[in-house]
Protein backbone atom coordinates (compact mmCIF):
# COMPACT_ATOMS: atom_id res chain seq x y z
CA UNK A 1 0.00 0.00 0.00
CA UNK A 2 1.44 3.34 -1.03
CA UNK A 3 1.03 6.59 0.84
CA UNK A 4 3.43 8.58 -1.33
CA UNK A 5 2.04 9.33 -4.76
CA UNK A 6 3.79 8.13 -7.88
CA UNK A 7 4.12 11.58 -9.40
CA UNK A 8 7.55 13.16 -9.51
CA UNK A 9 8.99 16.54 -8.68
CA UNK A 10 6.97 19.41 -7.32
CA UNK A 11 3.64 17.64 -7.96
CA UNK A 12 4.40 14.80 -5.50
CA UNK A 13 2.40 14.67 -2.26
CA UNK A 14 3.06 12.73 0.92
CA UNK A 15 -0.41 11.52 1.85
CA UNK A 16 -1.26 11.78 5.56
CA UNK A 17 -5.03 11.17 5.61
CA UNK A 18 -5.56 8.75 2.72
CA UNK A 19 -3.92 5.68 1.25
CA UNK A 20 -3.19 5.35 -2.46
CA UNK A 21 -2.65 2.00 -4.15
CA UNK A 22 -2.06 1.39 -7.85
CA UNK A 23 -2.32 -2.17 -9.14
CA UNK A 24 -3.45 -3.67 -12.45
CA UNK A 25 -4.46 -0.26 -13.85
CA UNK A 26 -6.74 0.40 -10.84
CA UNK A 27 -6.05 3.29 -8.47
CA UNK A 28 -7.65 2.68 -5.06
CA UNK A 29 -7.91 5.69 -2.75
CA UNK A 30 -8.81 4.84 0.84
CA UNK A 31 -9.96 7.56 3.22
CA UNK A 32 -7.87 6.79 6.29
CA UNK A 33 -9.15 8.62 9.35
CA UNK A 34 -11.24 5.80 10.86
CA UNK A 35 -11.10 7.33 14.35
CA UNK A 36 -13.34 10.19 13.10
CA UNK A 37 -15.30 8.09 10.59
CA UNK A 38 -13.12 9.51 7.80
CA UNK A 39 -14.39 13.05 8.30
CA UNK A 40 -12.91 15.42 5.74
CA UNK A 41 -10.32 17.94 6.87
CA UNK A 42 -8.62 20.59 4.76
CA UNK A 43 -5.68 18.20 4.37
CA UNK A 44 -7.87 15.30 3.28
CA UNK A 45 -9.67 17.35 0.62
CA UNK A 46 -6.35 18.42 -0.87
CA UNK A 47 -5.12 14.83 -0.85
CA UNK A 48 -8.30 13.47 -2.48
CA UNK A 49 -8.00 16.08 -5.22
CA UNK A 50 -4.35 15.18 -5.82
CA UNK A 51 -4.93 11.41 -5.70
CA UNK A 52 -7.88 11.49 -8.11
CA UNK A 53 -5.79 13.46 -10.60
CA UNK A 54 -2.93 11.02 -10.11
CA UNK A 55 -5.24 8.07 -10.67
CA UNK A 56 -6.68 9.67 -13.79
CA UNK A 57 -3.16 10.06 -15.13
CA UNK A 58 -1.75 6.64 -14.24
CA UNK A 59 -4.72 4.21 -14.06
CA UNK A 60 -7.72 3.16 -16.13
CA UNK A 61 -10.14 3.16 -13.20
CA UNK A 62 -10.20 5.11 -9.92
CA UNK A 63 -11.92 3.78 -6.78
CA UNK A 64 -12.63 5.67 -3.55
CA UNK A 65 -13.51 3.80 -0.36
CA UNK A 66 -13.14 4.24 3.38
CA UNK A 67 -11.15 2.59 6.17
CA UNK A 68 -13.03 1.22 9.15
CA UNK A 69 -16.79 1.23 9.62
CA UNK A 70 -17.60 4.42 7.69
CA UNK A 71 -17.14 5.69 4.17
CA UNK A 72 -17.08 9.37 5.15
CA UNK A 73 -18.97 11.27 7.84
CA UNK A 74 -18.64 14.59 6.03
CA UNK A 75 -16.94 17.79 7.13
CA UNK A 76 -14.68 17.49 10.17
CA UNK A 77 -16.27 20.10 12.42
CA UNK A 78 -13.24 19.95 14.70
CA UNK A 79 -10.79 20.88 11.95
CA UNK A 80 -9.24 24.25 12.73
CA UNK A 81 -7.03 24.46 9.65
CA UNK A 82 -7.76 26.31 6.41
CA UNK A 83 -11.03 28.25 6.18
CA UNK A 84 -13.13 25.76 8.16
CA UNK A 85 -15.18 28.47 9.87
CA UNK A 86 -15.85 30.41 6.67
CA UNK A 87 -18.17 27.95 4.98
CA UNK A 88 -18.45 29.81 1.68
CA UNK A 89 -14.69 30.15 1.35
CA UNK A 90 -14.14 26.52 2.31
CA UNK A 91 -16.55 25.38 -0.40
CA UNK A 92 -14.99 27.62 -3.03
CA UNK A 93 -11.34 26.99 -2.16
CA UNK A 94 -11.38 23.34 -1.06
CA UNK A 95 -14.52 21.47 -2.07
CA UNK A 96 -14.96 22.85 -5.57
CA UNK A 97 -11.43 21.91 -6.78
CA UNK A 98 -11.78 18.43 -5.25
CA UNK A 99 -15.18 17.84 -6.85
CA UNK A 100 -14.02 19.23 -10.19
CA UNK A 101 -11.10 16.78 -10.16
CA UNK A 102 -13.60 13.95 -9.70
CA UNK A 103 -16.06 15.18 -12.36
CA UNK A 104 -13.23 15.79 -14.84
CA UNK A 105 -11.35 12.54 -14.22
CA UNK A 106 -10.72 11.05 -17.69
CA UNK A 107 -11.20 7.43 -16.59
CA UNK A 108 -14.20 5.73 -14.93
CA UNK A 109 -14.57 6.34 -11.20
CA UNK A 110 -16.24 4.19 -8.54
CA UNK A 111 -17.28 5.15 -5.02
CA UNK A 112 -17.21 1.90 -3.02
CA UNK A 113 -19.33 2.96 -0.06
CA UNK A 114 -18.39 0.61 2.77
CA UNK A 115 -20.43 2.27 5.53
CA UNK A 116 -22.03 5.52 6.62
CA UNK A 117 -21.88 8.34 4.06
CA UNK A 118 -23.16 11.46 5.75
CA UNK A 119 -23.32 15.15 4.85
CA UNK A 120 -20.58 16.10 2.44
CA UNK A 121 -19.43 12.47 2.59
CA UNK A 122 -22.65 11.35 0.91
CA UNK A 123 -22.28 13.96 -1.80
CA UNK A 124 -18.62 13.10 -2.27
CA UNK A 125 -19.74 9.57 -3.15
CA UNK A 126 -22.44 10.82 -5.53
CA UNK A 127 -19.84 12.79 -7.49
CA UNK A 128 -18.34 9.52 -8.76
CA UNK A 129 -19.48 7.89 -12.00
CA UNK A 130 -20.71 4.74 -10.27
CA UNK A 131 -21.66 4.24 -6.63
CA UNK A 132 -21.58 0.70 -5.24
CA UNK A 133 -22.67 0.40 -1.61
CA UNK A 134 -22.66 -2.41 0.89
CA UNK A 135 -26.17 -3.17 2.14
CA UNK A 136 -25.37 -2.05 5.69
CA UNK A 137 -24.31 1.40 4.43
CA UNK A 138 -26.54 4.44 4.45
CA UNK A 139 -26.64 7.95 3.01
CA UNK A 140 -27.61 10.92 5.15
CA UNK A 141 -28.11 14.54 4.11
CA UNK A 142 -27.52 15.72 7.68
CA UNK A 143 -27.09 19.41 6.88
CA UNK A 144 -30.52 20.65 8.02
CA UNK A 145 -29.91 19.14 11.46
CA UNK A 146 -27.32 21.88 12.08
CA UNK A 147 -29.02 24.65 10.14
CA UNK A 148 -27.34 24.21 6.75
CA UNK A 149 -28.30 23.14 3.24
CA UNK A 150 -26.75 20.24 1.28
CA UNK A 151 -23.48 21.25 -0.33
CA UNK A 152 -20.52 19.51 -1.99
CA UNK A 153 -22.63 19.24 -5.15
CA UNK A 154 -25.56 17.52 -3.47
CA UNK A 155 -28.17 19.96 -4.74
CA UNK A 156 -26.88 19.22 -8.25
CA UNK A 157 -26.51 15.45 -8.21
CA UNK A 158 -29.49 14.40 -6.08
CA UNK A 159 -32.33 15.85 -8.20
CA UNK A 160 -30.68 14.49 -11.33
CA UNK A 161 -30.23 10.99 -9.95
CA UNK A 162 -33.45 10.40 -8.00
CA UNK A 163 -35.77 13.27 -8.90
CA UNK A 164 -36.83 16.49 -7.22
CA UNK A 165 -39.34 14.92 -4.80
CA UNK A 166 -36.88 12.48 -3.25
CA UNK A 167 -34.06 15.03 -3.24
CA UNK A 168 -36.22 17.61 -1.49
CA UNK A 169 -37.35 15.14 1.16
CA UNK A 170 -33.82 13.91 1.76
CA UNK A 171 -32.62 17.48 2.28
CA UNK A 172 -35.52 18.68 4.46
CA UNK A 173 -36.08 15.66 6.69
CA UNK A 174 -32.44 14.49 6.88
CA UNK A 175 -33.59 10.87 7.18
CA UNK A 176 -31.19 7.97 6.74
CA UNK A 177 -31.45 6.48 3.27
CA UNK A 178 -30.42 2.84 3.31
CA UNK A 179 -28.24 1.48 0.56
CA UNK A 180 -31.17 -0.62 -0.66
CA UNK A 181 -33.43 2.46 -0.80
CA UNK A 182 -30.73 4.40 -2.62
CA UNK A 183 -30.49 1.58 -5.15
CA UNK A 184 -34.26 1.38 -5.62
CA UNK A 185 -34.56 5.17 -6.03
CA UNK A 186 -31.81 5.40 -8.65
CA UNK A 187 -29.54 7.38 -6.35
CA UNK A 188 -26.72 4.82 -6.73
CA UNK A 189 -25.87 2.05 -9.17
CA UNK A 190 -26.22 -0.91 -6.82
CA UNK A 191 -26.33 -2.19 -3.25
CA UNK A 192 -24.68 -5.55 -2.61
CA UNK A 193 -24.43 -7.86 0.37
CA UNK A 194 -21.80 -7.11 2.99
CA UNK A 195 -20.24 -10.54 2.49
CA UNK A 196 -19.55 -10.02 -1.20
CA UNK A 197 -19.06 -6.23 -1.23
CA UNK A 198 -15.26 -6.03 -1.53
CA UNK A 199 -14.95 -8.78 -4.12
CA UNK A 200 -17.83 -7.27 -6.06
CA UNK A 201 -16.46 -3.73 -6.36
CA UNK A 202 -13.03 -5.11 -7.19
CA UNK A 203 -14.58 -7.14 -10.01
CA UNK A 204 -16.42 -4.08 -11.30
CA UNK A 205 -13.22 -2.04 -11.16
CA UNK A 206 -11.28 -4.75 -13.02
CA UNK A 207 -13.90 -4.76 -15.76
CA UNK A 208 -13.54 -1.01 -16.24
CA UNK A 209 -9.74 -1.10 -16.00
CA UNK A 210 -9.59 -3.66 -18.82
CA UNK A 211 -12.21 -2.06 -21.03
CA UNK A 212 -12.17 0.48 -23.88
CA UNK A 213 -10.95 3.47 -21.85
CA UNK A 214 -11.42 6.04 -24.61
CA UNK A 215 -15.02 4.91 -25.13
CA UNK A 216 -15.64 5.04 -21.38
CA UNK A 217 -14.38 8.62 -21.39
CA UNK A 218 -16.83 9.46 -24.16
CA UNK A 219 -19.65 7.83 -22.21
CA UNK A 220 -18.82 10.00 -19.21
CA UNK A 221 -18.71 13.22 -21.23
CA UNK A 222 -21.90 12.58 -23.18
CA UNK A 223 -24.03 11.48 -20.24
CA UNK A 224 -22.83 14.30 -17.99
CA UNK A 225 -23.21 16.74 -20.89
CA UNK A 226 -26.83 15.71 -21.36
CA UNK A 227 -27.76 17.43 -18.10
CA UNK A 228 -27.30 20.83 -19.71
CA UNK A 229 -27.69 20.17 -23.45
CA UNK A 230 -30.63 20.60 -25.77
CA UNK A 231 -31.58 17.60 -27.91
CA UNK A 232 -29.76 19.14 -30.87
CA UNK A 233 -26.65 19.75 -28.79
CA UNK A 234 -26.73 16.22 -27.43
CA UNK A 235 -27.11 14.60 -30.84
CA UNK A 236 -24.20 16.69 -32.08
CA UNK A 237 -22.07 15.68 -29.10
CA UNK A 238 -22.92 12.01 -29.62
CA UNK A 239 -21.88 12.20 -33.26
CA UNK A 240 -18.59 13.91 -32.44
CA UNK A 241 -17.67 11.53 -29.63
CA UNK A 242 -18.70 8.48 -31.67
CA UNK A 243 -16.46 9.65 -34.47
CA UNK A 244 -13.56 9.79 -32.02
CA UNK A 245 -14.38 6.32 -30.69
CA UNK A 246 -14.49 4.94 -34.22
CA UNK A 247 -10.88 5.99 -34.74
CA UNK A 248 -9.53 4.14 -31.69
CA UNK A 249 -7.55 0.92 -31.67
CA UNK A 250 -10.06 -0.50 -29.21
CA UNK A 251 -12.92 -0.10 -31.69
CA UNK A 252 -10.93 -2.02 -34.30
CA UNK A 253 -10.15 -4.71 -31.73
CA UNK A 254 -13.77 -4.88 -30.63
CA UNK A 255 -14.98 -5.45 -34.20
CA UNK A 256 -12.30 -8.07 -34.88
CA UNK A 257 -13.11 -9.88 -31.63
CA UNK A 258 -16.81 -9.90 -32.55
CA UNK A 259 -16.12 -11.30 -36.01
CA UNK A 260 -13.68 -13.88 -34.66
CA UNK A 261 -16.03 -14.80 -31.79
CA UNK A 262 -13.46 -14.23 -29.05
CA UNK A 263 -13.18 -11.88 -26.04
CA UNK A 264 -11.81 -8.48 -26.95
CA UNK A 265 -8.40 -7.48 -25.60
CA UNK A 266 -8.72 -3.75 -25.13
CA UNK A 267 -5.63 -1.59 -24.73
CA UNK A 268 -7.39 1.52 -23.51
CA UNK A 269 -6.61 3.56 -26.61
Amino acid sequence: MLRLSQSKGQDAMDYQTIKFELNDNIAVITLDRPDVMNAMSTQMRAEIQHAVKEGGRTARCVVLTGAGRAFCSGQDLGDNSGNSFDLEQTLRDEYEPMLRAIYDCPVPTIAAVNGAAAGAGANLALAFDVVIATESAYFLQAFARIGLLPDAGGTYTMPRSMGTAKAMGAALFADKITARQADDWGMIWEAVSDDTFVDHWKSRAAYLANGPTAAFGSVKRTIRGSWDNTLEDQLSLEASEQGDCGRTRDFKEGVMAFVEKRPAQFEGR
